[in-house]
């Protein structure tokens, strides 16, 4: 599958379960209200699939997979019979019009949970916090190669993933965190590393290079994760297989394979080679003749084509009883860091490049859903709770706008008016056009190299 083929597959599979999930929460909770629901759509435009069921709603798929609703009876957008006045949304009490409406975001906040609950028990594989040599301030600041990262601040790191989120924040802010280290020894230290000395309006990226704190890679056996196509070992050679030997020399990993390569002087003809393989558990041999490539800083190498694949020397996983409140808490955790990201983003401690769209949001399905089930779970947890937050912000049109309202009502004792109705909705209209415009504004810059 192409890489168009396979981001745009992902970005429906998301979408499809995220916006579904989220909808039946308000369809479920309207129902037990009383609330006639009218009909259940995921996607908008043109229809490619509906039915009626028994009880006259109509469930619909729409051709652009990038939201959903859940049309509910309502005098405020067509005539209700009198018969049925009191099945009709605006005619229920406002406490269970908030329920209704915040049933969508808390539906998402419990997928996240159940997702996270999912990738905790098949595990997710990372690289363990050890660090190489420091650089820049992490190396003034005393921190030592082979140095493990427990813990960042009173946050636990058990993975380098969870390190890197976890710096996020304070280096944003250009605080001083404490940082809890155990060394080869096994002696545990905490050291401060002093993120007020980044430079202001350093972009992002930069800012954690100058920071210097850099994993120790792990050595990975010569497995091959990829074959170009147009390489010397395409048809030959396959994603998965394990090199043992190169013409009877020992191969451990992909630089001893880059010395067997190199025994052969590029001037003279291209060597045939007899590679050792296992592959499936099946020990095999087969031969291949390399391809001279040329190097952009000048000169040649033999290349077979091949890259390696990922090694990874740590997985985050808990047993069925721990996994539960793992879960809970790391939704609590992408919750509060996706509310610091928007909190930043406003007041410019962010960059608004953060702000991402449909291409990108694809892109990454595509990129986690290749790297295993349980990063790709933890993927849509992260969206989950992304869509949560997005539709409880108090913009006319989201769910957050509806909350707004529906507050108001309780505090003054009666509805807005429909002109202050009619208002916010053209303002809400305009907000979301903004922020979608810029989120694609951004994918777009993204993808000019």
């Amino acid at each position: 599958m192409s890489e168009f083929l396979g981001s745009a597959f992902w970005l429906v599979v998301a979408l499809g379960l995220l916006v579904t999930f989220h909808e039946f929460g308000h369809y479920w909770v309207a129902r037990r209200c009383g609330v006639k629901v009218l009909r259940f759509s995921v996607g908008f435009g043109r229809v490619l699939w509906s039915r009626v069921d028994r009880e006259g709603i109509e469930w619909r798929i729409g051709l652009i997979p990038l939201g959903g609703y859940v049309s509910m009876l309502d005098e405020r957008e067509s005539a209700v019979p009198a018969a049925q006045k009191a099945l009709a949304f605006n005619n229920r009490p406002v406490g269970q019009r908030i329920a209704i409406v915040a049933a969508g975001p808390l539906a998402n906040f419990v997928l996240a949970v159940g997702l996270l609950y999912l990738m905790f028990l098949i595990g997710k594989p990372d690289y363990a916090p050890v660090l190489a040599e420091p650089e820049g301030i992490a190396r003034e600041a005393g921190f030592r190669a082979g140095e493990r990262i427990l813990a960042v601040g009173e946050r636990p790191t058990p993975t380098w993933s969870e390190a890197a989120n976890a710096l996020i924040g304070p280096m944003l802010d250009r605080e001083d965190v404490p940082i809890t280290v155990r060394d080869a020894e096994g002696g545990t230290h905490e050291r401060r590393l002093p993120l007020s000395r980044l430079a202001p309006g350093l972009p992002e990226a930069e800012a954690f290079r100058a920071i210097g704190l850099v994993p120790r890679p792990p050595v990975p056996p010569a497995v091959v994760g990829a074959v170009d196509p147009e390489g010397a070992a395409a048809g030959v050679l396959a994603p998965g297989d394990r090199i043992l030997a190169v013409d009877g020399q020992p191969v451990r990993d992909f630089e001893d394979l880059r010395r067997a390569l190199a025994r052969h002087p590029v001037e003279g003809p291209a060597p045939r080679l007899l590679l050792h393989l296992e592959r499936r558990g099946e020990r095999i041999e087969r031969h291949l003749v390399p391809r001279l490539a040329t190097l952009p800083q000048g000169g040649q190498v033999w290349r077979l084509g091949l890259s390696p694949a990922a090694a990874h020397d740590a997985v985050l996983r808990h047993g069925p009883l721990a996994a539960l409140p793992a879960a809970v808490k790391a939704t609590g955790q992408l919750t509060g860091d996706t509310v610091g990201m928007l909190a930043r983003m406003l007041t410019g401690a962010a960059s608004l490049d953060n702000l991402s769209g449909p291409i990108t949001i694809a892109q990454v399905a595509n990129t986690t859903a290749s790297r295993g089930v349980a990063w790709f779970l933890y993927f849509l947890a992260m969206l989950s709770v992304s869509i949560a937050i997005l539709n409880l912000l108090p913009i006319p049109v989201l769910d957050g706008g509806h909350l707004l309202y529906y507050l108001i009502e309780l505090v003054q004792g009666r509805p807005l008016g429909d002109r202050v109705l009619v208002a916010g909705q053209y303002l809400g209209l305009i907000l979301l056009a903004s922020l979608m415009g810029l989120a694609l504004f951004n994918d777009v810059l993204r993808l000019v190299p």
